[in-house]
């Protein structure tokens, strides 16, 4: 793994929530391929087998386990599997997220409370418990939020509660990086922009897009795109980045790997 050289993630233990599929799977896919051992937590728990098989042969290790990030404990829960499967946690990245296309006037509060359940309270307390974790090993560590380009500016009518929480995300990684420096654990945000996952060909209640909405979709977003869509691995490689030793002076900060999308 010498190839890597400041990139090298060569045993560092990884819990990735949301890791079955889309961004969370590519990012799990870049560790794996960097040496680090990965816990896949994901809602999903076939799925995240299934990826978990897929990535088998190495050279890192990879572990899968059944992961509602809206339970309250669930962060105790990925924290204690991944000490119990690879003796300790150095990198954890909060990918798992939720967005359903829901106008604001039409929002249920059951809604609303789903979103910030997964979004910020569940990121929250998996980050309460990995840094209460690494605390206890005094080695320092690595948290990896993953945020979004709607923290900055609306994408489109439907995520006011998906946008909030996402700005919710971006201040939480800044306060908390405050707090968590003093125990040389570094915690940075990524926010993507428009990245081609299976999640992104639904909108509210898990409905299949018809062909015709996908492709009205398709054009409207690649029309504020300067470079297009992304595809998970753009995000994967940012995460190499900051769960490596080569951003060990960052923390509260927000990587946008959005193609320009902000620039327009």
């Amino acid at each position: 793994m010498g190839t890597w050289g400041p990139f090298d993630l060569t045993g560092k233990n990884t819990i990735v929530t949301g890791g079955a599929m889309g961004i969370g799977f590519g990012i799990v896919t870049r560790f794996v391929e960097g040496g680090a051992n990965v816990l896949i937590a994901d809602l999903d728990e076939a799925v995240a087998a299934k990826a978990a098989a897929t990535l088998a042969a190495g050279p890192g290790k990879v572990h899968s386990m059944h992961a509602d990030m809206a339970q309250p404990d669930m962060g105790e829960r990925i924290v204690d599997r991944c000490v119990e499967a690879f003796g300790s946690l150095g990198v954890l990245v909060n990918n798992a997220g939720i967005y359903p296309v829901v106008p604001m006037l039409q929002m249920t509060v059951e809604q609303f409370d789903k979103v910030y359940a997964v979004n910020l309270r569940g990121l929250a307390f998996a980050t309460k418990a990995a840094a209460q974790q690494m605390v206890r090993q005094g080695t320092g560590g690595k948290i990896i939020n993953i945020a979004s380009v709607d923290a900055f500016r609306p994408s489109m009518v439907g995520l006011a509660a998906y946008d909030a929480s996402k700005g919710g995300v971006v201040m939480f990684t800044k306060n908390l990086a405050l707090e968590l420096a003093p125990h040389r654990i570094t915690i940075n945000a990524i926010a993507p922009g428009g990245i081609t996952t299976e999640g992104t060909k639904r909108l509210a209640g898990g409905r299949p897009l018809t062909p015709e909405e996908q492709e009205q979709m398709t054009k409207a977003a690649m029309a504020r795109m300067p470079m297009g869509m992304g595809v998970p691995d753009d995000i994967a490689k940012a995460a190499v980045f900051l769960a490596s030793s080569a951003s060990d002076y960052m923390t509260g900060t927000t990587v946008i790997v959005d193609g320009g999308f902000l620039l327009t």
